[in-house]
């Protein structure tokens, strides 16, 4: 698995790659046809301080690429809801892959 961070008006610290880097080792270990992650943190330039900090993320799994984000007024707390909906989509994505695959077998055998 490819994985990139980058910052975007920010600067990507080790302690911050770390906490992404760990979140996103529950994606992995729902779905381990993972290929590309593709992580990018940002920090816009907003009056409004809530909903400032935002996070992005291109996954590209075996036969499909899945895309969420995130905003929140805390970067670590975007992360979690980001890995949250991401989470969500591989899930679903490996439910599909894996439910056409048992409808082929059912109509060989029958």
């Amino acid at each position: 698995m490819n994985l990139t961070i980058s910052g975007h008006h920010l600067e990507v610290t080790p302690a911050l790659r770390n906490y992404v880097t760990s979140k996103l080792d529950r994606i992995t270990r729902h779905f381990d046809q993972v290929v590309d992650v593709k992580v990018l943190l940002t920090v816009e330039k907003q009056k409004e301080k809530e909903k400032r900090q935002r996070a992005e993320c291109n996954i590209h799994v075996k036969g499909s690429d899945l895309f969420a984000e995130s905003s929140h007024a805390d970067l670590y707390a975007a992360v979690d809801e980001l890995v949250d909906k991401m989470d969500r989509q591989v899930v679903r994505h490996k439910d599909r892959v894996q439910n056409h695959h048992s409808d082929v077998r059912r109509r060989l055998v029958a």
